[in-house]
């Protein structure tokens, strides 16, 4: 509920518009932003083969059908440290909303306390006092009691800012499962790279194998007369030149098992022995787009943050108003006091105090002016912020899956190519038994063949990765509805 602004209000009418007030919470209330995203997805992610069927988005990974995949993505998600920070900011913000939530109640506290005191004879008091009769020069002073306070939130700023707070930690929870997604993504992400280096450097070392054979068989042929030298170099540097594409596929191996380590919490080292032997390239799982953009409202944790953003902004609003308002508290204080222990649980040593406050700012020359309209464009703000956050997401699904269905169509072309490949290569080889052509033929198309492999292990990997790029901006890798709860604050 909203109150008007006035600017100023009469001292005289203060209390009634209190009461009159109370229960209210000035401010806008907040109302969902309007969906920017309405159509389709423009890209078709590709056809799904007979039989199979896209994997939960909450646990996109196991639709690669790879074990070893499922083993890292479930190590990085329990043992990650970006995680357990994000966790940790996490519960510093609920406790910050419950701590705005214990605001709205009244606060009290107990004391006692007991002294004893032996007046001094040479002082002013004890010089006059020693000569009076009865006087004590021993004396004690004992007292007991409870108090309390209560700010009245007539006009809704506590609750306004408990509002906002609650939006903080429920965006920071949003946050958290940002943070758990990108892992498993970049955990996945770092694997399959793994699976294409290792993949690549069997292939450049069979390569080499090839380019090393042709080389010996030039050798002897250029020794016997029968190949020119130019040749035999050509050959030598064709080795050379596939020679020097193993150690930058090494450097990306040993780099992304670094990644990998680190990325599931450990120290690079600890888990390599479990991935040095080689692997193929798993298969992207099938990729269903049904929901359409607008369901990146409910599944994108980025998304999910920053209209938990636009709720504190707006919240703010409220929390700035209330500053034209007075604020009410109510005290009191109840206990006992006695010189004398024996005498302090006595009807007679009882007091007690009650009272209110009342404090209004009356004159400011602007400042709660200028507070509301930063609030108003803190929200506005926050309210672009979400729309932006929204097209982002959407732009990285469309990408992601033009990318999939490219490097898809490339593979399966490299498959043609390869099969092409794979037949000249056994003719060469008929040919050069019947001797129509020399051993270099053969091994020239061995070459083509090895070449194309490469390519072909480049495009599966580009089409995982793409995959998991795809799942990633989709926001798969969590349930919405059983995200973090807040824990209340009323």
């Amino acid at each position: 509920m909203s109150a008007p602004m006035p600017r100023r209000l009469r001292p005289a009418g203060a209390l009634a518009l209190a009461l009159a007030a109370a229960g209210c919470a000035v401010g806008p209330t907040y109302r969902p932003p309007a969906a920017v995203l309405t159509r389709p997805y423009l890209a078709a992610p590709p056809p799904a083969p007979p039989g199979l069927a896209a994997p939960a988005l909450e646990a996109w990974w196991r639709g690669f059908g790879d074990p070893e995949l499922t083993i890292v993505v479930e190590r990085a998600a329990a043992g990650n440290q970006d995680i357990a920070q994000a966790l940790a900011r996490l519960r510093q913000s609920q406790a910050l909303a419950r701590a705005a939530g214990a605001a709205l109640l009244p606060a009290a506290s107990a004391d006692a306390q007991g002294q004893g005191v032996r007046q001094s004879f040479e002082g002013p008091l004890g010089s006059i006092g020693r000569h009076l009769p009865g006087f004590r020069r021993d004396t004690g002073l004992y007292d007991l009691g409870a108090q309390a306070s209560w700010d009245i939130d007539v006009f809704g700023g506590l609750r306004r800012g408990r509002e906002a707070a609650v939006a903080d930690a429920r965006g920071e929870a949003a946050r958290a499962q940002a943070v758990r997604l990108a892992v498993i993504a970049d955990a996945a992400d770092a694997y399959l790279s793994v699976r294409a280096a290792q993949g690549r450097l069997d292939v450049a070392r069979r390569q080499a194998a090839t380019e090393a054979d042709l080389v010996g068989l030039l050798a002897r042929q250029a020794d016997q007369g029968v190949a020119p030298e130019r040749e035999l170099r050509q050959t030598r540097a064709a080795l050379e030149a596939v020679q020097a594409t193993i150690p930058p596929l090494m450097d990306a191996l040993e780099t992304s098992l670094n990644r990998l380590d680190v990325l599931m919490g450990a120290q690079p080292g600890t888990w390599r022995a479990e991935l040095t032997a080689p692997s193929p390239v798993p298969s992207p799982p099938v990729l269903a787009l049904s929901d359409g953009p607008a369901d990146l409202m409910r599944r994108r944790p980025d998304v999910l943050a920053a209209e938990q953003r636009l709720v504190g902004a707006n919240a703010k609003i409220g929390q700035a108003i209330a500053e034209y308002y007075p604020k009410v508290t109510i005290s009191g204080l109840v206990g006992v006091e006695s010189l004398d222990a024996g005498a302090l649980l006595t009807p007679a040593a009882l007091q007690a105090v009650g009272g209110g406050a009342l404090r209004w700012r009356l004159f400011d020359f602007g400042r709660v002016d200028a507070e509301v309209a930063r609030a108003r464009g803190a929200q506005a703000e926050a309210l672009a912020a979400w729309r932006a956050t929204l097209l982002r997401a959407s732009e990285e699904v469309e990408d992601a899956v033009v990318d999939l269905v490219q490097d898809q169509a490339r593979a399966r072309a490299l498959e043609r190519q390869i099969a092409e490949l794979t037949i000249a290569r056994r003719q060469a080889e008929q040919a050069y038994e019947g001797g129509v052509i020399s051993l270099v033929e053969v091994r020239d198309a061995d070459r083509d063949l090895l070449n194309a492999a490469d390519q072909l292990v480049q495009a599966q990997a580009g089409a995982d990765r793409a995959a998991v790029a795809t799942y990633r901006a989709l926001g798969g890798g969590w349930r919405p509805e059983t995200s973090v709860k807040i824990a209340s604050t009323n």
